[in-house]
C-alpha cells in the first residue's frame, strides 16, 4: 500500500491493459512547414514581418531528429504518454515512456504554480531521441546477433517506444527534449521562451541550444552555427525551428490546414561524404529485377555507417558515369536512404572502365531481358535461387496465402536445407519432417504450421494469383484478373490481346502476365500447385449469388491513415469498397 506510482522503482514493471490503444491529443499536433534553403526561410520571415509590420521576437531551437511524444500530467503526475500518430490521435506508449530516465514521473515541487489549474490535466510535447553512442552500440549488438540494424537513430527511437516489452525500451538508452505545450492557455507563461524556462524548472530535459532573436541576421547566424556544430552534437539534428515567441502573436497568425503559420523548420542539406567504390554487384529481387549495388568502403553518413547503396538500374549508372575504383560522393536521401551522387572525376583512376549490366542472371545463369520502354533488366525464371526466398516469403505473406507462422527465419532454413525451392514445395511438408529439420521447430509449432499450410489451399483464386509474384500484378490487379478469368486454366488460355482488353489491365501488364504464364518453369510450378490441391479457380455462381448491389461502381478510392472509430483495417475497407463496385487505387496507400 506504500507503493508510489511516481517512484523511480516503478519505471519498469508488469503491464496490464491494452498497449498501443488510441489516445486523442488535447489539441492537434501540427506538422511544421519546411524551409529547404535560406531563400524559403527568408520568404517565411518576410511573411511574418508583413503580418506584424516588423520582425517580432523569435525563438530559435534545434530540430531534434527523433520521435514526437505527448506527455499528459494531472496533479503533477504523469498519467499517459502517446505518439504523434496522425496529429489528432496517437498510440498509448505510457508503459514504455515511463522507462525513459529523463521523463519526470512527477513534476518538481513548485512547478504546479506555473499551471493555472494545478489539478487539471496538461499535455506537454517533445522529442524522444537516441544518442549517437547508444545508437552505435545498439546496431553493433544487432549485427553481432545476426539481426537487421536500424537505418538511423530516429527509426531506432521510434521502434524502441513501440516495444511490447517495456524492459527492452528501458535498455535502449533513450532521452528526451521537451519544448511545447498542447494548450498554452493552461500555463501562466505567455511566451515560448518562458515556457522553455518553466519546463526546465519542472524537471524536463530542455535543449540548452536556444536563442531569443529579433532580426533576420540573427536567425541566419543561429542556423549557420547550428549547421557547423551538427556533427559534434551527441544527438542527431536535421535543422532549426524558428517560432514567434509570443503566444498571443502565435494565436493571431493562426494555422493552415496542416501547419502553424507562426513557425518554420529550416532543414539542413543532407550530409555528404566521399568514399571509394570497390565494386558494383547485381542483386536479383523477387520479381527477377536486376539491381546494381555500389559496394563501398564504409563511411559514417548522417549517424550511421554506409557501405552499400542501390544504383537503381544500368541507365542510372551510365548517367552518373560511376565506375569501379572511383571516389564517389555519398549522402542519405531524406537522411535515411544511402545514395551515390556521382564520382569525383579528378580522382578517377586511369584504368577505370564503364560498367554494363551482365547478360545472364548472376544467380541462375538464365538470360536476362529488358523490355522496350523499360529501364530494368529481369530474370524471368521462377526457379532462380536468388528469387526463391523472396518469392516464398511473398507467397506466405498475409496479403497472399496468409500462412501463419511461416516467417523469414523458417523459410530461410527450409531453403538452405534444400527441402523447399518453390512455392509448390510448401504443400509437400508434413509435421514429422518439419519437427525433425534443424530449424528450431518443436512438434507443436510444426503441427500448427502444417495446419496453416493446409488452410491456405482454400484461399480465393486471386490470392494465389497475387502470391505467384508476377510482375505488375499486385493485389488489386490479381483481383481484376480473377474476375475476368475466374480460373487458372482460363487465364493461361487467354491471349495477350484478351488480357489487354480487360478494364484496368492494358498492354504492359498483359505482356508480363502472358510471358510469365508461358515460361515452362513457371507452368510446372502451377501444375504442381494444382496437383497438391491449391484452389486455382473461383465458384462464379456462388460469387454471383453473394454479390452486393454495385452502388459505388465507377468511383475510385484512395485509402490512407487509419479508421480508428470502426477499427476496420485498410485491407478490409478496400475489400468492402470493391464488393460494392468501387475501385481502390494503390497509390499513396
Amino acid at each position: 500500500e506504500l507503493i508510489d506510482p511516481s517512484s523511480p522503482t516503478q519505471r519498469v514493471g508488469g503491464y496490464v491493459g491494452e498497449q498501443f490503444a488510441p489516445i486523442q491529443h488535447e489539441r492537434r499536433m501540427y506538422s511544421l512547414d519546411d524551409a529547404m534553403g535560406a531563400e524559403e526561410l527568408d520568404e517565411w520571415l518576410a511573411r511574418v514581418k508583413e503580418f506584424f509590420g516588423t520582425i517580432p521576437e523569435l525563438v530559435c531551437e534545434l530540430k531534434i531528429d527523433g520521435s514526437s511524444v505527448a506527455f499528459t500530467y494531472e496533479g503533477g503526475r504523469l498519467i499517459r504518454a502517446a505518439t504523434r500518430g496522425d496529429g489528432t490521435t496517437g498510440e498509448d506508449i505510457t508503459v514504455n515512456v515511463r522507462t525513459v530516465k529523463d521523463v519526470p514521473l512527477r513534476l518538481r515541487d513548485g512547478a504546479l504554480s506555473g499551471i493555472r489549474d494545478a489539478d487539471a490535466s496538461i499535455e506537454l510535447r517533445g522529442e524522444c531521441y537516441m544518442p549517437k553512442t547508444s545508437f552505435e552500440a545498439l546496431n553493433a549488438a544487432a549485427e553481432a546477433n545476426g539481426k537487421q540494424p536500424f537505418a538511423n537513430p530516429r527509426n531506432a527511437a521510434a521502434g524502441s517506444l513501440r516495444q511490447k516489452d517495456p524492459q527492452i525500451t528501458a535498455h535502449r538508452d533513450l532521452s528526451t527534449f521537451v519544448y511545447a505545450v498542447g494548450d498554452e492557455r493552461k500555463l501562466v507563461a505567455e511566451t515560448q521562451w518562458d515556457l522553455l524556462k518553466w519546463l526546465g524548472e519542472a524537471g524536463f530535459h530542455v535543449n540548452p541550444d536556444i536563442a531569443l532573436v529579433n532580426s533576420v541576421e540573427e536567425v541566419h547566424e543561429f542556423c549557420r552555427k547550428s549547421l557547423e556544430r551538427r556533427d559534434a552534437l551527441p544527438y542527431d539534428i536535421d535543422g532549426v525551428v524558428v517560432k514567434v515567441n509570443s503566444f498571443a502573436q502565435q494565436e493571431a497568425m493562426g494555422y493552415t490546414a496542416r501547419a502553424p503559420r507562426w513557425a518554420i523548420a529550416f532543414k539542413f542539406p543532407p550530409e555528404e561524404k566521399t568514399t571509394l567504390l570497390r565494386d558494383i554487384t547485381v542483386q536479383v529481387g523477387r520479381t527477377g529485377k536486376l539491381t546494381p549495388v555500389a559496394e563501398m568502403d564504409p563511411v559514417l553518413v548522417a549517424g550511421s555507417t554506409v557501405a552499400r547503396a542501390t544504383l537503381h538500374n544500368e541507365d542510372e549508372v551510365l548517367r552518373k558515369d560511376v565506375r569501379v575504383g572511383d571516389t564517389v560522393i555519398v549522402r542519405k536521401a531524406g537522411d535515411v536512404i544511402p545514395e551515390v551522387l556521382g564520382p569525383v572525376f579528378s580522382l578517377r583512376p586511369d584504368d577505370a572502365q564503364p560498367w554494363s549490366m551482365p547478360k545472364e542472371c548472376p544467380s541462375c545463369g538464365s538470360p536476362v531481358v529488358r523490355e522496350d520502354g523499360e529501364a530494368d533488366y529481369r530474370c524471368i525464371s521462377i526457379d532462380c535461387p536468388a528469387q526463391a526466398l523472396e518469392r516464398l516469403l511473398h507467397w506466405a505473406s498475409r496479403g497472399a496465402m496468409d500462412i501463419d507462422g511461416m516467417g523469414e527465419e523458417i523459410v530461410r532454413r527450409l531453403v538452405e536445407s534444400g527441402r523447399v525451392s518453390d512455392v509448390a514445395d510448401y504443400y509437400t511438408l508434413d509435421e514429422v519432417e518439419l519437427a525433425q529439420l534443424q530449424i528450431g521447430l518443436g512438434q507443436t509449432i510444426a503441427k500448427k504450421l502444417v495446419a496453416a499450410i493446409d488452410e491456405s489451399r482454400t484461399r480465393p483464386f486471386a490470392r494465389p494469383l497475387f502470391g505467384l509474384g508476377m510482375r505488375h500484378v499486385g493485389k488489386t490487379m490479381a483481383e481484376t484478373l480473377a474476375r475476368a478469368f475466374p480460373s487458372m486454366d482460363a487465364l493461361m488460355a487467354a491471349t495477350e490481346e484478351q488480357l489487354a482488353a480487360v478494364d484496368g489491365v492494358g498492354p504492359k501488364i498483359a505482356h508480363s502476365t502472358y510471358l510469365f504464364l508461358r515460361t515452362p518453369d513457371n507452368v510446372q510450378v502451377i501444375e504442381r500447385l494444382a496437383k497438391h490441391g491449391v484452389r486455382l479457380a473461383d465458384d462464379v455462381e456462388a460469387q454471383a449469388a453473394d454479390a452486393l448491389p454495385q452502388t459505388l461502381e465507377g468511383l475510385t478510392f484512395v485509402l490512407t491513415g487509419s479508421l480508428t472509430q470502426s477499427g476496420m483495417k485498410r485491407d478490409e475497407a478496400g475489400a468492402a469498397l470493391k464488393a460494392r463496385g468501387a475501385k481502390r487505387s494503390e497509390e499513396h496507400t
